[in-house]
């Protein structure tokens, strides 16, 4: 496998919290425990490529992130917070491991067993129109700007 797992965290997500002056968002929090996770196990395959990300739009869901890779369905994940950081550098590394990007609710911590709101299937299969567990009612439309 040559192609890294990319971790997006919502680094402005404030997780439902009133910050004070000074004080970070959970969100910033859980990039950093998540960082710190990541760092505890160097080398370990797949790689997973820790970015940070302002506003995801799940605001209403506590702090939230994004797994991704090349081929894979893209997963939105919320109701994060820094203590599920170990389970969620867990997390991205078995969504790597996978051959599509699906990680069953079985095989994700208790703590993440919730927290996919929604997943986008790979780009190319969308554009080829063979999206694992897309509709096969017929071929893509595709609009053009007039």
């Amino acid at each position: 496998m040559t192609d890294a797992v990319t971790l997006h965290v919502c680094t402005t997500c404030q997780g439902g919290e009133t910050l004070r002056p000074g004080e970070l968002p959970m969100g910033r929090r859980l990039h950093g425990a998540v960082a710190r996770a990541l760092a505890g196990t160097p080398g370990q395959a797949p790689v997973v490529e820790l970015r940070e990300t302002s506003c995801l739009a799940n605001c209403e869901r506590g702090c939230s992130a994004v797994l991704s890779m090349p081929g894979r369905w893209t997963y939105l994940l919320g109701g994060l917070s820094p203590a599920v950081a170990a389970d969620l550098a867990a997390y991205a590394r078995t969504y790597g491991e996978s051959r599509n990007g699906t990680v069953m609710p079985s095989r994700r911590a208790a703590t993440l067993r919730d927290a996919v709101m929604g997943r986008v299937p790979p780009a190319d299969a969308v554009a080829a129109g063979t999206a694992e567990g897309a509709s096969a009612r017929g071929p893509a439309v595709t609009e053009r700007a007039a």
